[in-house]
Order: C-alpha cells, then structure tokens, then sequence
C-alpha cells in the first residue's frame, strides 16, 4: 500500500445529508420524487421506495451511494434515480474518487463506522463521521479496474438470486399442481378438475384424484413423537460426536447443520428413545417455527433431536415417501390443519394425538415415488444455485479484503487481471 494515498472522505466525495420535508406533500401516488425516510426500503442493491414526495428537501443524485447514518449505521444501496432522502440516510457521490469503488470500500469500512454510532442512546453518525472518514486510496486507473472486478462479481451474485427466486417461484407452483392434480401413468398433470371433473372425488381434503386415498398419519406412521433434553440442556453439547438436532436446524428446504450441535456418545444412549434414522419426517412442533418440516437425509451417522422437533417415522422408511409426507406438510395442506389446531389458543404447540390426525393424500406407490422425485429435481437445481451464490458471495468478500487493502495489486496494462 506504499502508493496508496490518504484522504479523508470529503476530500473526493460530495457528501450530503438528508432532511425530512413536511409530512403534507408526502403521497403513495407517483408524483415528485421517491421518498426515503431511512434504509428500510434498501434492497440488495438498489432501494424501492413506496412513498413520494412533491416538495423534496434534500436529493440524492442518480448513481450516488446511499448510506444509512442512523440504526443499522453504516447500511448501503446505490441510488438508480434521483430520491428525496429523510433524515436517517446521507449520500455520497464521487469527485476525485470513483463513486462505485467508494460503494465497496464503504462496504468494507462498515464495521468502523458502526463503531463510531454507538456510545448513545441512539445510535447514529452525523456529518463529521462522514466527512472525516479516513480512506487508502490507489490511483483512478486502478479504482476503476478493482470496482470492474467486483462489479462482475456482483452482476454473477445478481444473477444467481435471480435463478434462485425463479426456481422457488417454479417450485411453489409445481407443489399446488402436483398436490391438487397428480400425475397420470406417463408421468404428466392431469387435467384440472374443471377441465376433467370425472377424474377426480371430493374428500376432506377438498377434490382430489379418484385413484388417491386419504390417510392420517397415524395410520402410515410406526413413530410420531418428539426427542429429549438432555440432563444439563445445553451445558452437555460438545464440539464433536453425535449430530442433536433442535428446531433451528428444520428447514422447509431441508435439513441444515451450520449452527449444529453435538452430544457425547455416552449422552446418545442415555437419549435412545429419541434417536432419529435416515428418512424420518421431522415436524418443528413447538414457537415461532412451528410447522417448519423436512426429513433427515441418510449418511449423518448417529442422530438425536430435542422435545421441540417431533418425529414421524413412516412403517416402511424410505426416501420417496419421506420427501413426499414431508412436502405435504410443509405445503397449504399441512401448514393449514397446523394453522387451525394452533390459532386461537395460546399457541403453545402441537400434540401428538393432533399430529397423528392429520389427513394427507396418499397415491399409490409409483405415483407418490413420480412426484418425490420431481420434487427432488427442483430442489437440487435451488441448491446448487444457492451453493453457487455462496461461493460467489465468498469470492467477493476475498476479492473485497484482497483489492480493497491493497494486499493484491491489479496489473493496470491488462484489464481485469490481478496481480500478487
């Protein structure tokens, strides 16, 4: 970093603060400017403001980085049109500096500028935090290459969230279709009950395919219960050994063991009644997740759960059923019988004797194993794009640390590239 230059930010930046406009030109109607009061409309990278405002005090100028100066401090989008911002955001916009290399350098300074808000009742930075900012500046040349780079990155991540968000919108379609329609011998929907209404019958569950049953889970589970406590809670998790499994795990997406914790071997079998196996459903039963399903997946090894994750352990465990019960229940079908057991009362969960209640429909064996594994398909493709906009995000935070503190250099006679 020996060439990099020290300059305070209002060295090369315009900085500029918002200020609220009366409350009377403020409008949900599309006249004037966009208002933003505060960063609670920030998007992932750009804002979007459902509040106008006719007689705008302070702008923020196209392309200009919006940033939150009061709680959460430090919170950053880039302005895509002119806005009226309020009280609670600044903007800064580039002079000597480059605009979108301050966007990533600010990102990166985030932390620090957290710190200076706190100390107060409320927390908040004000004009002098900002102007006064220290930053490590390369030359222009080298701004623009390292915002191109991290720029493409971001473009890749933007794109990523994109196939993701199509991919679920795809998927909650085809679980309303698959569930209220099936699939024929050939592997195809059926017609709609109104395109066809002598294919199908009217149930509890509303009309449903002539060839399905309905069936409560008692009558196809071999277990429904849910696991213990451990002596101790959670002064006896350990670093390392078996996988115990609490209701922050249960996702609808599956199961998710990056906060997981663990219990001896010697704990385990003190807890042997509530020892999961591969392809048991799991059921949050219990405070703000209750509904959330999914079901264990093979290859964990020894695995326990706790009394706020209940098990349903169908007679003849095996994949295809598992994703089956465990998609009708996280579908409006399980979710709507959790929803009227659960409303009204003091909602402090669901019992055994409700779960082994509940009616889910039932196809014949093929057809069942047809919709699991399209099922399956589409949930893959999310995962592996989520897996990607991991790797992406990752990418991006190295290249930030890397590029940002000069620790790599970019080789400025070929664009793009980067240089130890």
């Amino acid at each position: 970093m020996s060439d990099f230059i020290e300059r305070t930010l209002e060295k090369v930046a315009n900085i500029g603060m918002g200020q609220s406009p009366p409350s009377s030109s403020y409008s949900d109607q599309e006249r004037g400017l966009p208002f933003l009061q505060g960063c609670s409309e920030f998007g992932n990278k750009h804002p979007h403001a459902v509040v106008y405002c006719d007689s705008p005090t302070r702008i923020a100028p196209k392309d200009a980085i919006l940033i939150s100066v009061r709680a959460p401090v430090g919170a950053l989008n880039i302005a895509d049109r002119e806005f009226c911002i309020g009280r609670g955001l600044g903007f800064v916009e580039g002079r000597s500096a480059l605009t979108k290399y301050l966007y990533y350098l600010l990102t990166m300074l985030r932390p620090h500028l957290e710190s200076r808000g706190q100390g107060s009742t409320f927390e908040a930075i004000n004009t002098s935090d900002l102007k006064n900012l220290l930053l490590e500046l390369p030359t222009p040349l080298e701004q623009r290459k390292i915002a191109r780079i991290l720029t493409t990155v971001d473009n890749l991540i933007e794109k990523t969230e994109a196939l993701i968000a199509k991919y679920q919108a795809v998927k909650q379609g085809m679980v309303h279709d698959l569930f209220t329609r099936g699939v024929d011998a050939r592997g195809h929907l059926r017609p709609t009950c109104e395109e066809a209404p002598e294919l199908y019958k009217e149930s509890e569950l509303g009309w449903i395919p002539k060839e399905w049953e309905y069936r409560s889970i008692d009558s196809i589970a071999l277990r429904v219960g849910s696991g213990i406590t451990p002596t101790g809670g959670s002064e006896v998790y350990v670093t390392e050994g078996v996988i115990f499994i609490r209701s922050q795990n249960i996702m609808l997406d599956g199961i998710n063991l990056s906060d997981a914790a663990y219990i001896s071997e010697k704990t385990h079998q003190q807890m042997a009644v509530s020892e999961v196996f591969p392809f048991d459903v799991l059921l949050n039963i219990t405070g703000a997740s209750i509904g959330r399903c999914c079901y264990l997946p093979d290859g964990l090894g020894p695995t326990n759960t706790n009394q706020h994750v209940c098990c349903i352990r169908i007679k003849k465990p095996n994949e295809v059923d598992a994703k089956f019960l465990s998609s009708v229940l996280s579908s409006p079908i399980g979710q709507n019988q959790i929803f009227r057991l659960n409303a009204g009362g003091n909602r402090e969960g669901l019992n055994y004797q409700q779960l082994r209640s509940f009616v889910v429909p039932w196809p014949r064996g093929k057809e069942r194993k047809l919709i699991a594994t399209r099922l399956i398909s589409i949930e893959t493709r999310i995962q592996v794009e989520k897996q990607m906009f991991k790797k992406c995000y990752l990418l991006k935070t190295g290249l930030m640390q890397d590029l940002l503190t000069g620790k790599v250099r970019v080789n400025i006679d070929k664009p793009g590239e980067a240089a130890a």
